[in-house]
């Protein structure tokens, strides 16, 4: 039985969606942030409620008529407008009419809402002005490090409830009461959405710094949808982080080293899967498809964090970035250098996941015999031993030193654990080969 015709509006409606949401993952954040300027970060339900309307407005129009000439120009207008009428509908507010009218008008002027989204150095100022305010509130010392993310995922990016709980593997009404939470406090203690003074920034710089970070790795390797990665969120990260390195109080050694990883990382995103959609390990890709704009900007931003004398987390993991990065051949990769990166890194942050992919930078200097060990005694971590990529790493580790069974093994249980579909079918591959005993080149990296 064929399968009936999807219909000229159901097909209208898939793409206006599949346009929407890109539009509307660059422009929410700015939305948000300029309207809790406005309204104060105490009604942060009421200014998440009318760029949500916003949203359902555009969906509904432009499935039928289209899109329109300035999409990003038009959800300005609609939300300045949907924000005109809460005023009138609020009688807390009905008093300052006039004034907050005034402030809309000026915040969403047509000059302002014509700018390339994609381009936040052409941006007016006060719209990136709104924003980095809104990040280093929603980043309050005051709120939790779990809330203090939620809820910047949550405004600055549109995040939904169940997509911030699939990213910490927790339950949504956790997320949810998390988020409920951090709004009361911003309420009873009237916290104020400011870029803190010189005294207060490394309380707030390091929370900022962390939800960037978890951001990027997000759409670097996505935890759910069909692709890989999810290159929207990298461009967010690396936008916003541009945004924070580009500000006189963002602008310090470890903000450029962290923009210089992302950049160093984006550049290896076209590559990392082939044409039919496979997943390519680092070895497999093909280093002419790396984009060389990126790598020549992450490098630029690494010699700005260059500056000073500290030395943080992020600058070692951009330097072993740009050890990949500049090496013409997998083979010619400097690992010797990267273990030495590792091995200072770990004396900063000995997580298991650093000393997991120390590991795996220590099998490629020393051979997988000498990493086996190491790797084996990280999986009783309980936050590796529920980690695919551990279990993979191992099951490679056991395949270079030709004990099949065990790496078909240690492949079953991150097949089992791994939830993103093209990851699945790596996976699905491996334990075909390993099960064949064929001599398939073997994955030397940890990136997948």
């Amino acid at each position: 039985m064929q399968t009936p015709p999807t219909s000229q509006h159901d097909s209208a409606t898939l793409a206006t969606r599949h346009a929407l949401d890109g539009l509307f993952r660059r422009n929410y954040g700015q939305l948000v942030a300029t309207l809790t300027r406005i309204f104060g970060p105490q009604r942060l339900d009421l200014v998440e409620d009318i760029v949500q309307e916003t949203l359902l407005k555009a969906l509904g129009q432009w499935a039928y008529h289209g899109l329109p000439a300035n999409p990003t120009g038009w959800l300005y207008r609609v939300a300045r407008n949907g924000a005109l009428d809460a005023l009138r509908r609020e009688r807390t507010l009905a008093g300052k009419l006039d004034l907050l009218a005034g402030q809309l008008t000026a915040a969403f002027p047509d000059t302002a809402i014509t700018l390339d989204p994609d381009n936040p150095e052409g941006r007016d100022d006060r719209l990136r002005d709104d924003q980095l305010r809104l990040i280093f509130g929603c980043c309050h010392p005051d709120l939790s490090r779990e809330a203090q993310i939620a809820l910047t995922l949550k405004t600055l990016l549109g995040f939904g409830v169940p997509e911030i709980a699939r990213a910490f593997l927790v339950p949504a009404p956790t997320i949810a009461q998390r988020l409920v939470r951090a709004k009361r406090t911003i309420r009873e203690r009237a916290l104020a959405f400011t870029i803190p003074v010189a005294d207060e920034l490394p309380a707030r710089l390091d929370a900022v710094l962390a939800v960037l970070y978890l951001l990027f790795n997000e759409g670097y390797t996505a935890h759910s949808g069909p692709a890989l990665t999810r290159q929207d969120l990298c461009a967010d990260a690396i936008r916003l982080c541009s945004i924070l390195a580009a500000a006189p109080v963002g602008d310090t050694p470890r903000v450029h080293a962290l923009l210089a990883l992302f950049l160093l990382q984006a550049s290896r995103l076209p590559a990392r899967i082939d044409e039919d959609g496979a997943l390519l390990t680092l070895a497999e890709q093909d280093r002419v498809r790396w984009d060389r704009r990126l790598i020549a900007a992450g490098l630029r931003s690494l010699r700005h964090a260059a500056a000073g004398d500290a030395l943080t987390a992020y600058h070692l993991q951009a330097e072993i970035a740009a050890c990949h990065a500049l090496a013409p051949t997998h083979a010619a990769t400097d690992w010797r250098r990267i273990l030495a990166a590792y091995d200072n890194l770990a004396h900063l942050d000995r997580s298991p996941l650093i000393l997991l992919n120390r590991a795996v930078a220590l099998a490629e200097v020393a051979g997988a015999e000498a990493a086996l060990g190491a790797v084996a005694r990280l999986l009783h971590e309980p936050t590796l031993a529920r980690y695919p990529l551990a279990h993979a790493t191992h099951a490679d580790l056991h395949r270079r030193v030709g004990d099949h069974p065990a790496a078909h093994a240690a492949y079953t249980v991150a097949l089992s654990l791994t939830t993103n579909p093209t990851e699945r079918r790596f996976l699905e591959r491996r334990l075909r080969t390993v099960a064949s005993d064929e001599g398939e080149a073997p994955a030397r990296s940890r990136e997948w």
